[in-house]
């Protein structure tokens, strides 16, 4: 069965994950990484632009954002602005769509369904929303997607909000969507455990586990949807690999 590698490097600065991410789709565009990765990582608070974003959607000034302690990159994905910061998931799938089907469209499903798929464990039911990208429940967004691909290699990926700070997403206009209610896993299972569900249907929750069982959830859906066996890739060993210069 083929591999999903799978690197999770903790807490890493953007820039790093990013130069990080591209150095790996080139390795693997060029044949020097055999197998499909999933990169998973966490962000100091940042703010990126994908090349869809339209004026006037980040809200916030420069110098707001430092105040914050934000920081803002332009990149190559596509999407709007978004968020990625302490208590996020974020995921950057390095997958050879020529070994899957040549098709983005159909990457994105999958990337939800893969999403969708991870949230069962919490009792929060994940769901699409027509014409638009991402991972909902009960019409709040837990979940965003913006991808690109070179030679049907893709990278950049998905940002899942597990203990997420919400007020972040105040400095913009979430993806683009205007009135769009930002939540997170922590705060689903806290509206579940509100509701009036019997105490034994009342999901466990602690902000030192949740994170953690989310990724164990992430990498279990990705490896079924893509049909790929989950293996732990030493940070090292990718680190050597997208360090290769490739040859152009």
């Amino acid at each position: 069965m083929p591999q999903l590698l799978v690197a999770d490097l903790g807490t890493v600065p953007y820039a790093d994950a990013l130069a990080l991410q591209r150095g790996a789709a080139k390795a693997r565009i060029a044949g020097e990484l055999a197998e499909d990765l999933l990169i998973l990582v966490e962000h100091p608070p940042v703010v990126t632009l994908g090349r869809s974003t339209k004026a006037g959607h980040l809200l916030a000034s420069p110098a707001l954002l430092a105040a914050r302690g934000v920081e803002l990159y332009e990149v190559e994905r596509g999407g709007d602005v978004t968020f990625h910061g302490p208590g996020q998931l974020v995921g950057y799938p390095i997958i050879d769509l020529k070994r899957h089907t040549r098709d983005l469209h159909w990457f994105l499903r999958q990337v939800e369904e893969a999403l969708m798929r991870a949230l069962t464990p919490f009792a929060i039911v994940g769901e699409r929303n027509t014409g638009l990208t991402g991972v909902w429940t009960q019409g709040r967004k837990l979940a965003s997607i913006g991808v690109h691909a070179r030679d049907w290699v893709t990278w950049h990926g998905f940002a899942l909000n597990v203990t997420t700070d919400l007020s972040y997403f105040d400095l913009m206009v979430p993806c683009g969507i205007s009135e769009v209610e930002m939540t997170s896993v922590a705060r689903e299972i806290d509206r579940r455990n509100d509701s009036d569900v019997a105490p034994e249907q009342r999901v466990p929750r602690s902000d030192r586990e949740l994170p953690g069982a989310v990724r164990a959830s992430v990498v279990r859906s990705f490896g079924s949807v893509f049909d790929l066996e989950p293996v732990v890739l030493d940070p090292a060993e990718l680190e050597r690999v997208a360090r290769t210069v490739v040859p152009a």
